[in-house]
This record gives structure tokens, C-alpha cells and sequence, in this order.
């Protein structure tokens, strides 16, 4: 099953966290309070602003980036865990 996204929603796939930094270092789950990372897996169209114009999206498939914890709704497809987020609840996209 395949999603499509509407409007300026956003479809992630988190990313794994790291439990080890580079050099070995055990990260405590006390220290898992930082924003999350995922990677874009389908974009809306877009959204229309406060004068009516047609706004697209900054992100596209493949796309890298950073939201919060606790940002959009956890969706199951085909096994895989996903979030739908809105386009505002991302805050970078990791170059």
C-alpha cells in the first residue's frame, strides 16, 4: 500500500537512534530527548498561504531532516512504522 500525502503534510521514516556516539560512548535513554531524524519518504503538494498563493513544500523524497519528538501521527504500512508531520513540525533538513 502506497501513501499520498495531502496538502503541506510530510510522510518520515524515523531513523534509528544512536546508542553509541564515535568514540564508544554509551548514550543514556535520559539523553534521548532530543529532536528525532527520519528521512522523507513522500510529500504533499503543498499548501495555499494567507493571500491565497499556491505554496510548495521545501522538502523532497530522500530529504534528511530533523523534528521533534513528539511531532505528527505514527502510521503502520506494510510493517513499517512512519509519521505524518506537517511541514511546519520539521525543523532542518541535514545536508
Amino acid at each position: 500500500m502506497a501513501l499520498r500525502p495531502l496538502n503541506d503534510r510530510i510522510i518520515v521514516k524515523r531513523s534509528e537512534p544512536e546508542l553509541r556516539t564515535a568514540s564508544g560512548i554509551v548514550i543514556p535513554d535520559s539523553a534521548g530527548e532530543k529532536p528525532e531524524q527520519g528521512v522523507v519518504v513522500a510529500v504533499g503538494p503543498g499548501r495555499r498561504n494567507d493571500t491565497g498563493d499556491f505554496v510548495a513544500p521545501g522538502v523532497k523524497p530522500g530529504d534528511k531532516v530533523i523534528f521533534g519528538k513528539y511531532s505528527g501521527q505514527s502510521v503502520k504500512v506494510d510493517g513499517d512504522e512512519l509519521l505524518v508531520v506537517r511541514e511546519e513540525d520539521l525543523f532542518a533538513i541535514i545536508e
